[in-house]
């Protein structure tokens, strides 16, 4: 599963800004966030991927130097007891999360099923065959979540015995008529009826509901398609159909689905056949003939238009609303050569019949990883020209993995989890190093390694955990961005021909099985003859992180001295054993070694000889930790000059810039990085030289530089810096180029190349005229800028025009929409601040995402002291379900209702 932390947003990871790490944002992005609206504030919260802006100490960079101390809290006996620690002692022991007891063997299940719209239920038939896993049994408990069961009974042959059952809304255990060893076989029948509406669990950061199944506009009346999908994981299957519910059993299943016969279905492995019926409607037999986990059971049901593709002779569909098709064959393009790399990495072929990727409306989490068909939130509907810049392989690359790790090899408990997740997001590097190259690869992972370090301030827990409040719990970012991160060191320890291999044994020897994460120690041990218990407890099996003192002495130049200290609390974190690497760059070479930190403070010796260039220390930034170095001017100047890293030479570059302007003229540093190769390094040259440089020592020959990026650099975000450089020199000179960019095939130039002409002095009717040519786009980098503007002229008589971009939008655009609507009719005198009141209100009390409701909640304090307004907003709160956006809305709240 993908949580919905990584969408992509203006060329960005909103909620983990890739440029947050050096301070780098375009200037045509600067509106953005700026916006009275603090969106993204509002998505960092709300899902725990909060940035800082550390800053940089002693010429430290900002890159892996967030300086952080956390400090446990320790509990205050009232009285003295003899046996102070036995309290808690058994409060861990009764709070320990253990692998779900396999009491059955569930093999296959066969489900009859039909949907009732108008009362949102799944009327079904279920054929369970099981068998008892070794102890006798006598009865049968099933998991069946808010159901209304109507007879259940035991096939015998030809017939059919009849079983009582107790039921308790949540859970079914059905009496079976003796006791059975785990040489019976038994086939169960349940007739019942699935209320997935009827929940009275509440949903989680990771997933944001726990329907299971989702009628989407069922009675039609909504401006969206009617659709059915399924959301099983964690335990949310059981919602729509009664099995076992855990991440440790595995089945086969066929399931018929009765639909109307204008609908599509999508399920797990082959569609067998489909018959139509006299009445309108047809039913689907699927078939998932290879056993999995029953979380991982699936069915979406729409009007979808499909894309057909292939990798060798398995089908691969692309499922999306119509009208996308042209842009889901650009979005999903690499889909084939995603299976052939990953096949190829892993030494073992992609597993399953066929894959199916599905785009689907108010999806409840980013992406899910059904076997043979993975679901996905709604933004990934683009138009040709959106997936012009589509960025979006990074989460098909992180669901196509699950199809090894999570599908084919799955975790036995959610304790377990980062066996699934930190694999899947590791997936993501893998692919972007193949793809994009390294230096786009290293900064992914710098991001994430920023998100796992922004939720470490709150939260450090042990990656395999067996102690949590709620399984939602386990998809924080230490599963997620720690693991990947965790996976990554250890690949650059072993070398890539170990670590592969190592997947290769894991996955052979534990497929169409569930693991542990000893499972993987050991595949990794048994392959590399290894003893790596030390790497495993101090990273997956214990908390925190190291912090790192790193000091140069460079006073002897034949042999420099390199001294590392341990920072972080040792009553909470372990003394790490890190394996490291310098390089050390001289003669027009490199050459790199390789050291092994094992105390609390250790010196090294260099032996790097007279004349060397540069030191690096984790050049490619490897390591998971703090990092608190103290480098001078000089020091950065060289980095920046001979690091074969990109992301080494962004660092370099963010710290001159930003924290040694007074040493030098930045001018030729400035030129030598609009030339570097790394995308990112050019954009943050771009960004940087307004307080790098005085707008004399911009010349001809610069300004000319400039224009030549923002028309020809191969990076649409390059070229949107560019472009809002050049309307910060000189707006009215290049007011004929923004014009002409505005029709540029990429929304990231052309919505840079608008923001410039509206952000120009005047000229208030050559806008109003571009503003009539504009007026129907929906992209929101075209409709911000016209937003802005007509807000900030202060026009009249545009209402119809903002209440209907904010009726079309969804998803992401939606969200960031929610301010600029609100700023709107909120200072615009005479706009109807009572009808975008309702509107608002309708967002923050009923809109299906969190992040939705949160922000259009916050969007109402423009309005807070209209009549009834706090009072509405004060019911919403008390209404909300959801305890994260509660707390957020709290904190909105408290200063009005202080004052009254």
């Amino acid at each position: 599963m993908l949580k919905k932390i990584k969408i992509r947003q203006f060329g960005t990871l909103y909620g983990v800004n890739l440029f947050h790490l050096i301070g780098f944002v375009h200037p045509s992005m600067q509106r953005y966030r700026n916006n009275g609206l603090v969106a993204a504030f509002i998505f960092g919260l709300l899902f725990s991927c909060k940035t800082s802006n550390a800053p940089v100490v002693d010429g430290e960079s900002a890159i892996g130097a967030a300086m952080t101390e956390s400090k446990g809290i320790r509990e205050v006996l009232a009285t003295p007891d003899p046996n102070p620690d036995l309290g808690k002692l058994e409060m861990k022991m009764q709070g320990y999360r253990e692998t779900p007891e396999r009491k059955f063997d569930l093999i296959h299940t066969s489900l009859d099923l039909s949907f009732d719209y108008a009362n949102q239920r799944v009327h079904g038939t279920a054929l369970l065959r099981m068998k008892p896993y070794f102890f006798e049994q006598s009865q049968v408990s099933l998991d069946a979540k808010d159901f209304e069961i109507h007879d259940s009974w035991l096939v015998n042959g030809q017939e059919q015995r009849p079983l009582n059952f107790r039921y308790d809304g949540k859970r079914v255990d059905l009496f079976l008529p003796g006791n059975y060893s785990s040489s019976d076989t038994l086939l169960i029948g349940l007739r019942y009826t699935a209320k997935p509406e009827e929940t009275t669990q509440a949903g989680g950061r990771a997933v944001t509901d726990t329907k299971g199944l989702y009628f989407i506009n069922p009675t039609g009346t909504e401006d969206k398609p009617r659709q059915i999908w399924t959301q099983g994981e964690t335990s949310f299957s059981s919602k729509w159909f009664p099995t076992i519910d855990h991440p440790n059993e595995r089945q086969t299943h066929d399931i018929r689905f009765r639909i109307d016969s204008a609908d599509l279905t999508i399920s797990n492995g082959r569609l067998l056949s489909q018959t139509s019926h006299a009445d309108g409607t047809r039913t689907d037999h699927w078939e998932m003939d290879l056993p999995h986990a029953p979380y991982l059971t699936a069915v979406a049901v729409g009007d979808f238009a499909k894309v057909s593709d292939k990798w060798r002779d398995v089908e691969v569909n692309y499922y999306v609303e119509r009208g996308f098709e042209k842009g889901a064959a650009r979005v999903f393009q690499h889909t084939p050569e995603m299976l052939t790399f990953f096949s190829e990495l892993l030494g073992v072929d992609y597993p399953w019949q066929k894959y199916d990727q599905v785009v689907v409306r108010d999806f409840v989490s980013g992406a899910m990883e059904n076997t043979t068909v993975s679901i996905f939130m709604e933004s990934l509907n683009l138009d040709e020209r959106e997936a012009l810049d589509s960025d979006w392989d990074y989460i098909i690359a992180h669901e196509l993995f699950h199809q090894w790790f999570g599908n084919l090899v799955t975790t036995e408990s959610w304790s377990n989890l980062p066996l699934n997740e930190s694999f899947a997001d590791y997936s993501e590097y893998l692919w972007f190093e193949y793809k994009e190259g390294k230096d786009k690869a290293d900064m992914h992972h710098l991001a994430a390694m920023e998100q796992y370090l922004d939720e470490s301030l709150e939260k450090q827990v042990d990656l395999i955990r067996f102690h949590y409040e709620h399984e939602d719990d386990m998809f924080d970012s230490h599963s997620y961005a720690k693991g990947g991160r965790v996976l990554h060191m250890l690949r650059r320890h072993l070398g890539d021909e170990a670590f592969f291999a190592s997947l290769r044994h894991y996955l052979t020897k534990h497929a169409y099985s569930s693991v542990e994460i000893h499972d993987l120690r050991l595949a990794f041990e048994q392959v590399t003859g290894r003893d790596l218990n030390w790497f495993f407890n101090q990273w997956f099996l214990a908390s925190g992180h190291p912090i790192l003192d790193i000091k140069l002495d460079t006073r002897n130049p034949e042999s420099y001295l390199l001294t590392i200290s341990q920072k972080q609390d040792f009553q909470t974190t372990p003394l790490y054993r890190i394996p490291f690497k310098v390089n050390l760059y001289k003669d027009g070479g490199v050459e790199e070694r390789e050291f092994v930190l094992e105390q609390g403070t250790q010196q090294f010796a260099l032996e790097n000889g007279a004349a060397v260039d540069a030191v690096i220390v984790d050049e490619d930034m490897v390591l998971l930790a703090e990092k608190r170095s103290y480098r001078g001017a000089e020091a950065f100047k060289r980095q920046f000059t001979f690091a074969k890293s990109g992301v080494a030479r962004l660092e370099a570059l963010d710290s001159l810039t930003a924290a040694f302007l007074d040493v030098e003229d930045r001018k030729p540093l400035i030129l030598e990085a609009l030339e570097d190769s790394f995308s990112e390094v050019r954009g943050l040259a771009l960004t940087r030289m307004p307080q790098a440089m005085s707008q004399e020592q911009v010349d001809e020959a610069l300004s000319a530089k400039i224009l030549r990026l923002a028309e020809e650099d191969p990076s649409h975000e390059v070229r949107a810096s560019a472009i809002g450089l050049l309307g910060e020199l000189d707006g009215e000179r290049y007011a004929g180029v923004f014009q002409r960019l505005v029709q540029n095939p990429s929304y990231v130039v052309a919505g840079a190349a608008l923001t410039a002409m509206m952000d120009r002095p005047g000229g208030v009717e050559a806008k109003m005229r571009m503003f009539e040519t504009l007026k129907e786009e929906r992209n929101i980098r075209m409709v911000v800028p016209l937003a802005d503007f007509l807000t900030s002229e202060a026009k009249v008589g545009y209402d119809y025009w903002f209440n209907s971009k904010l009726d079309a939008m969804t998803g992401e655009s939606l969200y960031y929409f929610i301010g600029y609507y609100g700023d709107y009719f909120a200072s615009v005198q005479g706009s109807d601040k009572a009808g975008a009141i309702n509107r608002l209100m309708g967002l923050a009390g009923g809109h299906p995402a969190n992040y939705i409701r949160l922000t259009a909640f916050q969007s109402l304090f423009g309005f807070i002291d209209e009549e009834g307004v706090l009072e509405q907003v004060v019911k919403i709160h008390a209404e909300e379900s959801d305890e994260l956006v509660r707390n957020y809305q709290q904190f909105f709240l408290e200063p009005y209702l202080e004052e009254n």
